[in-house]
């Protein structure tokens, strides 16, 4: 297994992407959740919901409140569209979604950016581990904190 290459969607590409496997998982792709979406691919870094709550507001001229970004993104997560960086309760879109992995991030204390790695070796160490511990329905979260080499 270990580190593996697969085709990373970006902007339009990425929108289409993520509807195509919402759609596919049965869940109706509304305009809000099209608004959340675009709203949190176009971070460089996590977002939170109340970030994107305010984008969402701004750009639609009324309120959307966190609850509701925070359910939606709940949904995102939970089909694989979006990612959830656990340290900094912040989430990020799946520029890959329907490509199931281990969340594995290595997050930036300077700037905040947070890098999605895909490392199956690894993952399926740790699930190891864990089964060894009698451990079920295991979800490994890896984030290693440091300085990127951006603020380095």
């Amino acid at each position: 297994m270990g580190k593996h290459d697969h085709h990373e969607h970006h902007g339009e590409s990425l929108a289409e992407a993520a509807q195509q496997n919402l759609e596919a998982a049965g869940e109706k792709w509304t305009e809000t959740r099209a608004a959340i979406f675009e709203a949190l691919a176009g971070f460089s870094r996590p977002a939170s919901a109340y970030d994107i709550a305010e984008l969402v507001s701004a750009a639609r001229g009324k309120r959307v409140a966190p609850n509701s970004v925070y359910r939606i993104l709940d949904l995102f997560v939970a089909k694989n569209l979006a990612m959830r960086v656990e340290s900094a309760n912040a989430y990020i879109a799946n520029s890959h979604p329907g490509c199931e992995h281990d969340c594995m991030f290595l997050v930036c204390d300077s700037c905040g950016e947070a890098t999605h790695i895909d490392d199956d070796a690894l993952s399926s160490q740790v699930r190891g581990v864990a089964q060894q511990e009698g451990f079920n329905s295991i979800r490994p979260v890896i984030e290693v904190r440091g300085v990127c080499q951006k603020c380095n």
